[in-house]
């Protein structure tokens, strides 16, 4: 008989803005550790020693993420040795991979207790890596396969016929609805605050300390369709993308606790959700943003669900073309998409998005009394992800 596996509790950072914000001075392994001691503790009678992996979605390996962060995440979160830790890269649904791996060896009785989830710092990192080196063979007979991000944003625009006016509306409701969940307080329960220690040498070369707290999303911003329009497309010669209706890079981290049934029986424990199904498909590289209008029907059927059946979509917003396109092909209601706001708001920290996403899904599914949300993505270079959420309580 096959072992049930669920989501007992899940948390995450606040999203800070790469380069200029809260975390860009701030180690992707440090955050990560510091989101896994919360989640830990959150749950007093688990030993953390029976915890059988922990699994860290992350799109850019190297350098501070390097080293197998995964091992490192959880030498640092746990605190002890006795627990392994591996590196998972889907690229934008590497978060959402790690949980869906968790489920899978749970239900194959290959573990009972996994920390799962992703951690991304594009502060320290360049955008694909520190050396980029493609296959030139590749690149002359498929160039579209190492199109940058933009300009499949721009094919997808195109070939679905979404319009410079509507991703510019888009993006500005995005920015409207994520400001008014963070004034309503409705991230504060999911959020980890971060201690922040910034050493630093002032203008006289002295040495400086300065201490903060991250706790909330710094994406969100105040603007008006006219500001939007102004902006210049940063593609594409005579193109509609813009950084306005693209999802902002971003520094975050997000993980959740996943366990067998017999386990949750043993601690006495009582699950939030389950990762009901979980699908990856491919598509045309040169318009990777469609992804989710095959993953999603492919992922609802596999849960034995329709899609009338879905109370909520967290879509993630990596560009306004991509997400109306999908919203539209997919037949998706939009009352229900993205109800607290999108990446262009909120942010995309890559391998943290698809965790983050999931954690942001169980307490919106809570709140409003739901029970099945769809967290789904568009993955570079021709991918697209989607998993069915059940909220259990």
């Amino acid at each position: 008989m096959k072992e049930e596996a669920y989501i007992v509790t899940g948390f995450r950072s606040a999203v800070g803005k790469a380069g200029r914000g809260g975390f860009r001075f701030y180690r992707p392994d440090d955050l990560a550790a510091d989101v896994i001691k919360h989640l830990v503790d959150s749950v007093p009678q688990l030993d953390k020693t029976r915890i059988d992996d922990v699994i860290v979605g992350n799109a850019t390996p190297e350098a501070e993420q390097g080293l197998n962060v995964g091992r490192l995440i959880s030498l640092m979160g746990l605190g002890t040795d006795k627990v392994p830790g591996m590196t998972v890269n889907r690229y934008c649904s590497s978060g959402l991979e790690t949980i869906a791996i968790a489920k899978a060896k749970i239900e194959n009785g290959m573990a009972d207790c996994i920390i799962a989830g992703g951690v991304e710092s594009m502060s320290v990192m360049a955008m694909g890596g520190w050396r980029i080196v493609p296959n030139p063979k590749i690149g002359k007979e498929h160039p579209t396969w190492y199109w940058g991000m933009g300009l499949t944003a721009e094919a997808v625009a195109k070939d679905f016929n979404v319009s410079r006016e509507d991703q510019d509306l888009f993006a500005l409701k995005s920015h409207e609805k994520a400001i008014a969940a963070i004034k309503a307080g409705r991230f504060k329960d999911e959020i980890v605050p971060v201690d922040i220690e910034h050493i630093f040498l002032d203008e006289h070369e002295k040495r400086q300390v300065k201490h903060y707290v991250v706790d909330t999303d710094e994406g969100p911003r105040a603007s008006t369709i006219e500001a939007l329009t102004k902006l210049k497309p940063v593609f594409a010669n005579g193109g509609s993308v813009t950084a306005g209706n693209s999802s902002q890079t971003s520094d975050g981290a997000a993980f959740v606790l996943v366990m067998s049934g017999k386990m949750v029986k043993e601690l006495n424990l009582e699950p939030v959700a389950r990762l009901v199904s979980y699908s990856v498909v491919g598509v045309e590289p040169r318009i990777m943003g469609i992804g989710p209008i095959e993953a999603i029907p492919k992922a609802v059927k596999q849960a034995g669900l329709t899609l009338n059946d879905i109370n909520l979509f967290e879509l993630n917003e990596a560009f306004a073309s991509q997400s109306l396109a999908v919203i539209r092909e997919a037949g998706l209601n939009l009352d229900i998409v993205n109800v607290n706001g999108g990446a262009i708001a909120l942010g995309h920290p890559l391998g943290c998005t698809g965790a983050k996403l999931t954690v942001q899904m169980i307490h919106e599914l809570r709140r409003r009394n739901q029970k099945y949300g769809v967290v789904t993505m568009c993955v570079g270079t021709g991918q697209g992800a989607a998993g069915v959420i059940e909220l259990l309580r």
